[in-house]
């Protein structure tokens, strides 16, 4: 132990003669000599940062001796890059001259959190937004933050995927572009599978864990994710890309953008095809989109109109691979099937996925002086798409169609059908703000009002036994009506150079109508409405330039979803779901330096009539959920950054978490020896909630040659997860650990363009591993047996992709 003392002092003492350090200290202002508050200064390459004090002053202490770039930025002025030998005590003074234009980031100012905000947040800057896996969908490009677990139907990360963040899924995660919402209103799920590439037009991504701030659109019931769109770029450009890879997949896209044309027009443009086979049987993607952006800039006011489409083409996978199936046939998919006469199995290829999407955004931006800023936006997304199903021997009863009869002895009850269910809807708003920043007070308030009308309504295409049913009947058609309307004030205030306070309060507003029969013929007649406060305070206190602490508390409430009211409306509105409250209470730390970063967030999130997975899905895939009166998930998220040598980077994240149930009440069929039915109730105590894994991971290891060319080894672990909330291992997820190579090149080619590839070897060790699944259980005398459907993932398979950017 003393040898070890001695070694431990030894190289302390090493660390601290190499190690000489220095100080950094300024300040910021404008042309006019005014302070700027909040500016920020970035020691470029490192993990340090800092931002100016309410005197426009700033420090940044004990900086290692050495060459350095400082970034000094703040909206509304031109950043500014100052090259730095730091050989003693230093003092910039730096004076920001004023942009001739409005910056997009003002457009999503209210709702971004900054450094000073008492979230815990991640923020993705445009370099790395789509490093991460070669034309995966946007749940695999943020699986490698805090607490993310990314999940494909078709095992490849293309086609329908999701991801659940602290065990929180989709449908409670609110999702923002420009500020404006994504989330389907009914489902409040966001289906990625409409906006194939959608990286390639994006500039910074902000992931707010937790309740975070107030924004739009559907309830943030444990993160909320903002994607901002291209910003204006000064210069012209032109990107062609292609990616090749397994399972015959082939991406190719061209962006082009015409810079700033007389300091007041720029123009954007980006189309981006996707086919893949997929690894799934007959899970095949079609995709393809298209960006087209307008922008009109002066010095007060800016004003843009965005347009992106998508089309979606997709082979159904929701069903899953069935536990009789998965140990012979990993990648067998029950979609379409059905036998002949003979009992040949047949699948129907027509069994499809098909939807076209508009996203219409008009944004509006004026500055009324450097301290209050005005922002007022109209949105319109339109889609319309269907899915295509072959029924084998379906009752004809169950589509309002009478027997058919032949003659006396040839009377059919049932008939292979092929059907289509249908989606037109359209929705469409205005969100506005207002935010103020001046001194020691940061201020936003904002309001919005959003109206979704869809119409859903199903067709019979084909029937085998047809004698009088028109083409095209329609068995089925029910709208779904949905105001949403919010607003919201939002406070920063400076109380002294380390100790900032935060409060924030929303009020929200739903009305939700259902009219007409489902798909079943059942009657959905039902109104509902919801009135929500939704209350945030919090305190950070810096300890210095490099570290802060915060703490903060935070209440939000959720509305059912149409699917939760579906199944209600059914059961004579006996088991009606009620809306959910969470009380969120996070304390935080973050560290950073010139060669490393340190963050740890303690969290608590305190349910009230949580709606949870119960691992089963209905007719058309969607989770079926029920509320529980009390559950929680508390848990710790790590993260680290190192770059202690030149070319040797490493990073990554920690969650460890508990997730549970009180009190837990399982009810299930049981047959007795008779096979006599009966639906009985048992009492499980403390349960594990669904599909909430424990520990989740993620690490990255990377050697950097030069700025051209990188290696990076990316793994990603995810521990054991249940699929239902009884906690019995049966219907359980193996915990997995999965790891991928990334291998970057770029290079300048004279008087030509840029060149650049990159090479994505996914899951270098062939594991095979199941990210999803779902299931139920029954009991036969007593016994409890299980069904369970999964989601494998695709073994080693590899993606290049190469560019030249002019």
């Amino acid at each position: 132990m003393k040898k070890l003392s001695l070694l431990i002092l030894f190289f302390a003492y090493g660390f601290n003669i190499i190690a000489q350090v220095a100080n950094i200290t300024g300040s910021v202002k404008d042309e006019e000599n005014n302070v700027l508050v909040g500016a920020s200064i970035v020691v470029k390459g490192t993990f340090l940062g800092t931002s100016t004090n309410s005197k426009g002053e700033f420090s940044l202490k004990n900086v290692s001796i050495k060459e350095y770039e400082l970034v000094i930025s703040y909206m509304g002025y031109e950043t500014q890059i100052q090259k730095l030998n730091l050989e003693k005590e230093t003092e910039l003074n730096v004076k920001l001259k004023s942009t001739s234009y409005i910056s997009d980031e003002a457009l999503v100012t209210a709702i971004k959190a900054n450094d000073g905000t008492p979230i815990a947040q991640t923020n993705i800057s445009k370099q790395e937004v789509g490093k991460n896996k070669i034309a995966a969908d946007i749940p695999y490009q943020l699986e490698l933050t805090p607490s993310v677990v990314a999940t494909s139907e078709n095992g490849t990360g293309m086609g329908y995927t999701n991801m659940r963040i602290r065990g929180t899924d989709m449908t409670r995660i609110n999702i923002t572009v420009n500020g404006i919402p994504l989330n389907d209103s009914e489902s409040q799920g966001v289906y990625w599978v409409n906006m194939a590439d959608f990286t390639s037009s994006v500039s910074n991504i902000q992931i707010q864990r937790g309740v975070g701030t107030s924004t739009n659109g559907a309830a943030s019931f444990g993160a909320s994710v903002n994607f901002q769109t291209l910003n204006i770029e000064k210069n012209s450009y032109s990107d062609i890309s292609s990616t090749i890879g397994s399972f015959n997949t082939f991406k190719r896209s061209i962006s082009a953008g015409t810079g700033l044309i007389n300091n007041k027009f720029a123009f954007d443009f980006r189309y981006s095809k996707l086919n893949s086979d997929g690894w799934i049987q007959r899970g095949f993607s079609d995709h393809e989109s298209m960006y087209l952006s307008g922008s009109y800039y002066n010095e007060k006011n800016m004003l843009k109109a965005v347009v992106m489409t998508g089309e979606e083409h997709t082979g159904i996978t929701w069903w899953g691979v069935p536990d009789y199936i998965i140990d012979s046939i990993r990648n067998f998919n029950p979609a379409g099937e059905y036998f002949d006469k003979e009992g040949n199995q047949h699948f129907y290829d027509g069994e499809t996925d098909n939807y076209w999407q508009n996203h219409y955004h008009l944004l509006f931006s004026h500055e009324f002086s450097k301290n209050l800023h005005f922002n007022a936006n109209l949105h319109a997304t339109s889609g319309k798409g269907y899915y295509e199903q072959y029924k084998a021997n379906d009752d004809l009863n169950s589509y309002g169609i009478a027997p058919i009869q032949f003659d006396s002895l040839n009377i059919f009850y049932s008939s292979d059908i092929i059907q289509q269910k249908w989606l037109d809807n359209i929705f469409y708003g205005y969100t506005a703000t207002l935010n103020y920043r001046k001194n020691n007070i940061n201020a936003s308030i904002g309001t919005a009002w959003n109206k979704y009308d869809g119409d859903h309504f199903g067709l019979v295409k084909w029937m085998k036994y047809n004698t009088s049913i028109p083409k095209d009947y329609e068995w089925y058609n029910n709208k779904g009506l949905k105001t949403d309307a919010n607003g919201f004030c939002k406070i920063q205030y400076s109380l002294s150079e380390k100790i900032s306070l935060f409060g924030d309060v929303q009020f929200r507003h739903i009305a939700y109508e259902m009219v007409g029969p489902d798909d079943d013929l059942v009657l959905l007649d039902q109104k509902h409405s919801w009135n929500f406060l939704n209350p945030k305070a919090g305190i950070t206190y810096s300890i210095n330039n490099k570290s802060r602490v915060f703490a903060s508390y935070a209440i939000a409430n959720r509305e059912p979803a149409r699917a939760d009211l579906k199944e209600a409306s059914k059961n004579g509105g006996s088991s009606c779901p009620t809306h959910e409250t969470l009380y969120d209470i996070e304390v935080g730390y973050t560290l950073s330096s010139t060669i490393y970063a340190f963050s740890a967030n303690l969290y608590y999130m305190n349910y009230n009539n949580q709606l949870v997975m119960t691992g089963e899905l209905n007719n058309v895939g969607y989770p079926i959920m029920t509320n529980v009166e009390k559950s929680y998930r508390r848990g710790i998220e790590l993260g680290f950054g190192l770059k202690p040598i030149k070319h040797f980077e490493w990073s990554g994240n920690l969650t460890l978490s508990q997730n549970k149930i009180q009190d837990y009440v399982e009810y299930a069929y049981h047959y007795d020896e008779e096979w006599n039915e009966t639906y009985e109730s048992k009492d499980l105590g403390e349960t594990d909630i669904s599909y909430s894994p424990n520990v989740i991971a993620s690490n990255t290891i990377s050697f950097v040659a030069n700025e051209n060319f990188s290696v990076n080894l990316i793994s990603k672990y995810v521990g054991k997860q249940y699929i239902d909330n009884t906690s019995n291992d049966t219907r359980s997820l193996d915990a997995y650990f999965v790891n991928n190579i990334r291998i970057d090149y770029s290079t300048k080619i004279k008087g030509f363009s840029d060149f650049y590839a990159q090479i994505f070897v996914n899951n270098i060790l062939n594991s095979e591993y199941i990210s999803n699944a779902y299931g139920g259980n029954w009991y036969e005398q007593n016994n409890e047996m299980s069904w369970i459907y999964y989601y494998p993932q695709a073994g080693i398979n590899y993606m290049l992709k190469i560019g030249f950017r002019f």
